[in-house]
């Protein structure tokens, strides 16, 4: 079994979030153009990531968005 590629991989909000996750400039690629410019990863954010709430990268883009009224 393959290992994801964080760095190259194609990215959707299906993308599931597992053991493997790096956040990586592929990573803020695709969260910057799901939530726009604005987009940076904060402290309270990353502190979510991290609680195991949530799944996919469709979960980060709905939780930033939700975070900064988007």
């Amino acid at each position: 079994m393959s290992t994801f590629d964080w760095h190259s991989e194609a990215l959707t909000r299906e993308t599931p979030l597992n053991a493997s996750y790096k956040m990586t400039q592929n990573v803020r690629r695709f969260m910057i153009g799901e939530c726009g410019d604005d987009f940076a990863f904060d402290r309270a954010f990353m502190a979510w990531m991290k609680s195991g709430v949530p799944q996919t990268l469709g979960d980060l883009v709905d939780e930033w968005r939700k975070r900064h009224n988007r």
